[in-house]
């Protein structure tokens, strides 16, 4: 089943509203007007998150409409957006290594042990022990980022902001996992769904350990939430349109069959931390990509399109570039009291 957010003027201007999604259309889902509403009452009955949803199904809404005006939520969302804590894994891919290398090779980020770079390393580790056997509860530790709380999440169709003081602003196809942290302190996997985690790898590039830097940056999840388990083997399409026309695509893969990492191992690692097990909180957490524009030497500009799709996500997430031209020093000016 597939899940979707959005603002229901029907019901008032500040109304929210879910629905389920099939190929032949949607229907709204009654007595939760949020995902997470929906996921604390499938908690209480001992449902799954498509259970509760099938039993409070009713009439059918207009998606095409929903999609047209702009009404279309993030798939998961918190009323208070510093409870939403959004981070992701790189070098989980088995095609994730050969850009980061040659991104970083030049990086000054050799090992002692030779002209291997740390992320070779890091993606090696992955490989030989991202996918713990029968009986191990923790495999190789990830890499992970932070990239911001739930303010950085852009709605489906909406603007993606490259800074001012940023040198790139480049699209990153990406499966986010949704969690939500219930009333135990048990994370529970609400499901998954498309993602841009758009990054500056420029200044990656510069330094790898301007990596973290490079992460704080918006992105953009959705529109529809996959309930259940991932699809072993995900292949989907990224796309750059520039005044209507495709400048740039590619295909991209992801699900266990093309990952280094189980998703079970990336969670763990990431659910370790009592401070990521906070009752309420929601976390967003990208499992990385093998395939971005920028490791083909394309450069997106303002106004360009980023168009994410997988058949198996239902619509594709749709963002549009913009480029900050002057920062506002004020901002970030400190005052002293």
């Amino acid at each position: 089943m597939r899940l979707i957010q959005f603002n229901d003027p029907f019901y008032g201007q500040n109304r929210r509203a879910v629905a389920a999604v099939a190929d032949d259309g949607a229907r709204r889902v009654h007595g939760a007007e949020t995902v997470i509403a929906l996921a604390a009452l499938a908690t209480a009955e001992s449902a799954t998150l498509a259970q509760a949803a099938e039993m409070r199904l009713g009439q059918e809404v207009d998606y095409d409409k929903i999609l047209a005006e702009g009404r279309v939520l993030p798939p998961v969302d918190h009323p208070d957006p510093a409870r939403t804590l959004v981070s992701g894994t790189g070098l989980t891919h088995t095609g994730s290594a050969r850009a980061r290398d040659e991104m970083h090779t030049g990086a000054k980020n050799k090992t002692q042990a030779g002209d291997e770079t740390d992320s070779m390393r890091m993606f090696r580790m992955g490989v030989e022990g991202g996918k713990p056997a029968a009986g191990e509860f923790f495999g190789a530790q990830p890499e992970w980022f932070y990239k911001g709380d739930g303010r950085c999440i852009i709605v489906p169709g909406g603007e993606l902001q490259r800074p001012a003081y940023a040198q790139d602003g480049g699209e990153e196809p990406e499966i986010a996992g949704l969690y939500w942290i219930d009333e135990r302190g048990i994370p529970r996997r609400l499901g998954f769904a498309l993602g841009n985690e758009f990054s500056d790898h420029i200044m990656e590039k510069h330094n790898y350990l301007w990596l973290a830097h490079s992460k704080l940056r918006q992105c953009a999840i959705g529109p529809e939430l996959l309930t259940g388990d991932l699809p072993r083997d995900v292949q989907g399409q990224s796309a750059i349109r520039r005044a209507g026309k495709t400048v740039w695509q590619k295909p991209f893969t992801s699900g266990e069959d093309n990952m280094s990492h189980s998703i079970a191992n990336l969670e763990r690692h990431h659910f370790k931390y009592a401070a990521h097990r906070r009752p309420g909180d929601v976390h967003i957490h990208f499992f990385g990509t093998a395939t971005l524009s920028f490791a083909d030497g394309f450069a997106a500009a303002d106004g360009d399109e980023f168009v994410i799709e997988c058949a198996a996500f239902g619509r594709p997430l749709v963002n549009i570039l913009r480029v900050e031209k002057d920062a506002d020093r004020a901002q970030t000016e400190v005052l002293p009291l």
